[in-house]
């Protein structure tokens, strides 16, 4: 048995005989420890191919040992991250050596065992005292497999400490693999890869599942693009409610009315405290889901009054600017759509032009679109969605959809915006906004019809904003 200086330190004061690895080597650790095992005498005696006569011959003529075991527990290069900020400190634990053993070990598979953690050394002991100090190569192929698994994630770790803000997303191990219930149907299997609970904190409710991750980060996403005291209700990662307003109570109701049937089993999102009273309005409602920064205590007790409701706490997480997305047989990577128009950038197109409320409208519904599925139009009326058109094939339809949405609910579309997430090729959406007492249009333009549109509304007394960015999302 041969041991580098702490192990081998311990291994004697248990009372077992070992050797230290320099009088393998014949150097004594050199670099402040950082080159103790990287030596043709270490690796050759891990690496020869026992089967192989020219291997075992030099083993033979250089005088190395054959390794039929290797037990390696790396540096802790994750809990000095996570205790320090001393780069100094945390390149110190980027182990080298031990993830090199691990690595010669697991290629030479045939004739070597290999232990690359702690966490492993239940599974070997039960091995050898089951087989008597035996393994076979299905055995040591399973070790090895759990050994690059091991230096998969550890070099994954390093990755994303080095590299950060760039390409890191989708840089996560199997370690950081959580099984859900399912996938998007009970059929299906589903795995998040990430570590949730970085971004929330879950104080009540079932485990989370697939479904609820996607409507989670659509959520997510839609509430930092606000400031004002805002909350929303999100229904197959759309908005179907949402409102600023000066308190969270009367922010809640106008959200609910915009569309209170889509509400019913939704996730409810806002970027301020869940007071009591509010609390006690949005209990009325069955909701699957309420994500907020924080809760009163009294708040937190009425809301758990059902037992499956997941109740999160969000944390500050500065999230990657990047998405990925599995496709065929690769993966798409884009960086995220973070743009947020402002009032300045608005390039008016017609002859009205907008008042400060439209503009405040305007605004309010292009981050509303930015979020909604293509093709997309959205209704807004005195910062309250009052109708979305979403995922349609036409954009017409959509305006539509949202047309019919705000009318079923009784909601007063005269001097109302629409905003859209593409440009009008024909004036026709244009039109059909007019009619139903529409006033204001916010779009990116960039179509050869363009004119088209703005002619329709110069002729009819409408507003019509571009942005010059498109904001599809498919």
């Amino acid at each position: 048995m041969y041991s580098t200086g702490g192990t081998y330190d311990f291994i004697k004061k248990m009372g077992y005989e070992a050797t230290p690895i320099e009088s393998l080597t014949s150097f004594p650790p050199l670099l402040g420890g950082r080159v103790k095992t990287l030596h043709p005498k270490v690796f050759g005696g891990i690496l020869a191919r026992r089967k192989l006569a020219e291997d075992m011959q030099q083993l033979a003529d250089y005088k190395i040992p054959e390794f039929d075991l290797v037990i390696v527990d790396l540096y802790p290069f994750e809990a000095t991250l996570a205790a320090t900020d001393d780069v100094d400190k945390i390149v110190e634990k980027i182990d080298i050596g031990g993830i090199s053993l691990i690595r010669a070990a697991a290629k030479n598979y045939k004739d070597v065992l290999v232990v690359p953690s702690v966490n492993q050394y239940d599974e070997l002991l039960s091995l050898l005292q089951q087989q008597e100090g035996q393994t076979s190569e299905a055995d040591r192929r399973y070790f090895a497999a759990q050994a690059f698994e091991v230096s998969s994630h550890y070099d994954t770790a390093i990755f994303n400490w080095m590299n950060p803000g760039n390409i890191t997303a989708f840089k996560k191990s199997e370690s950081e693999a959580a099984v859900l219930r399912y996938g998007e149907n009970p059929h299906q299997q589903g795995i998040f890869y990430g570590d949730i609970s970085d971004v929330f904190e879950q104080l009540h409710g079932k485990a989370i599942s697939y479904n609820n991750i996607l409507d989670l980060d659509a959520a997510i996403q839609l509430i930092e693009d606000f400031d004002e005291c805002t909350f929303a209700v999100i229904k197959h990662n759309n908005a179907c409610g949402l409102a600023c307003r000066e308190n969270l109570i009367d922010a809640w109701k106008d959200a609910l009315a915009g569309d209170p049937v889509s509400a019913f089993g939704g996730v409810l999102v806002t970027n301020r405290t869940i007071t009591c009273d509010v609390a006690g309005e949005i209990n009325k409602l069955f909701f699957e889901i309420i994500l907020a920064p924080d809760y009163e205590a009294d708040a937190l007790e009425i809301l758990k009054s059902k037992k499956n409701r997941i109740i999160l706490k969000k944390k500050n997480y500065n999230f990657a600017n990047e998405q990925f997305r599995s496709m065929m047989n690769g993966v798409l990577w884009q960086e995220k759509d973070q743009v947020i128009e402002t009032g300045q950038q608005l390039e008016v197109k017609t002859q009205e032009t907008p008042s400060a409320d439209q503009i405040e409208d305007l605004l309010f519904g292009n981050k509303i679109v930015k979020h909604t599925k293509s093709n997309a139009i959205v209704l807004v009326k005195n910062k309250q969605l009052i109708g979305s058109g979403t995922g349609q094939t036409s954009r017409v339809d959509a305006l539509k959809q949202a047309i019919e949405k705000a009318q079923h609910f009784e909601l007063p579309l005269e001097g109302a915006i629409m905003a859209s997430d593409a440009f009008f090729p024909f004036a026709d959406s244009v039109e059909l906004a007019d009619k139903a007492g529409i006033r204001a249009v916010i779009q990116p333009g960039g179509s050869i019809r363009d004119s088209a549109s703005v002619d329709y509304c110069n002729a009819n007394k409408m507003v019509m904003v571009f942005t010059g960015i498109r904001h599809f999302k498919h």
